[in-house]
């Protein structure tokens, strides 16, 4: 006979716990080189920015692309 649903339920969630811990570290260390990457494109370009810095930058200040100031680009390098 095979497993019982319950313990099929368990395992999975077991699983997805192990899978989520480990890839928690590897993105967590992915998000700091793109943050490092995306930084450097501010500061060595200039506007306009291109669709994947601006799309950072919207997740980084709250705040649609469109409606970005100067401001908000200086608080980012500060």
């Amino acid at each position: 006979m095979g497993l019982h649903r319950s313990a099929l339920r368990r395992r999975r969630r077991e699983d997805a716990a192990a899978t989520t811990a480990r890839n928690k570290i590897v993105k967590g260390k992915e998000r700091s080189r793109r943050d490092e990457r995306m930084l450097e494109k501010i500061k060595t370009g200039s506007p306009p920015y291109t669709p994947t810095v601006m799309s950072w930058m919207s997740r980084k200040v709250g705040k649609p692309a469109n409606k970005i100031a100067t401001e908000d680009i200086q608080a980012l390098l500060a």
